[in-house]
């Protein structure tokens, strides 16, 4: 598979037009990846822009790609929304790596009651900051062709006041299996899974999701870690939504 890199511009070359990579990528490309002329090689911009190119110069500020092929690709439909209680011990982020290899379109920081990590203003920033390094290498990895964008942090609230949206809260306890909920592919609203803490999902929250239309599923008869529960269901709904 070629090497891929992503820049922050829109990506506007056609077939034939010379692409240029500078700053960081174009270090990460010339030095740490190594790209040699004659490579072939993709570049994307994270909005849906995929292009392949041969690189005919190389240097660690400017990377010179030789546009061969230029496609976009549409944003998937129903978009994918994981919402993930803050967690101790990095298990979030972790949730939101393996969610952006996974397909997810948006995630969105949730200050759960029973979070023991707590966001304050000042932390909110850095920490939404955080989230989108670990997104945008994820995807990177991964080869997407759009970068799942980063929401705001949340309350309870919020996220019961969240409109237009189908919401799926995973709880071990819910009568209903992930399996079991009908879904319909072309169904443009969004799909929203909501991840509580190692804590769980604390009754009152239960309570106002529900009241707000969102329905109780469960995986399975395990219980499963903050940091793997919203990746699982990820891998059920691609298969569900035939995209794996």
């Amino acid at each position: 598979m070629a090497l891929h890199f992503v820049v922050d511009a829109p990506l506007t070359e056609a077939v034939g037009g010379l692409l240029t990579l500078t700053g960081a990528e174009a270090h990460h490309a010339a030095t740490v990846r190594r790209v040699r002329v004659g490579e072939t090689v993709t570049v994307g911009d994270g909005a849906g822009v995929w292009t392949t190119g041969t690189v005919e110069s190389t240097g660690p500020r400017a990377v010179g790609i030789r546009v061969i092929a230029h496609e976009e690709v549409p944003r998937a439909v129903p978009r994918l929304v994981l919402v993930q209680a803050l967690a101790k011990g990095g298990r979030d982020e972790s949730a939101v790596q393996a969610a952006t290899e996974l397909g997810v379109d948006e995630v969105v920081p949730w200050q759960a009651a029973r979070s023991v990590s707590r966001w304050d203003a000042a932390k909110a920033v850095k920490g939404v900051a955080r989230w989108s390094g670990i997104v945008r290498e994820a995807a990177k990895q991964a080869h997407r062709t759009w970068i799942p964008a980063v929401g705001a942090p949340v309350t309870t609230g919020a996220l019961a006041a969240r409109a237009g949206a189908r919401m799926l809260v995973l709880d071990p306890t819910a009568d209903a299996a992930l399996t079991s909920v009908e879904l319909d592919a072309a169904d443009s609203r969004d799909l929203v899974l909501v991840v509580g803490p190692e804590g769980g999902i604390a009754p009152e929250e239960l309570d106002a999701l529900g009241a707000a239309g969102a329905t109780a599923v469960r995986l399975g008869d395990t219980v499963l870690r903050s940091s793997t529960a919203g990746p699982a269901a990820l891998a059920v709904l691609n298969g569900r939504l035939g995209r794996w």
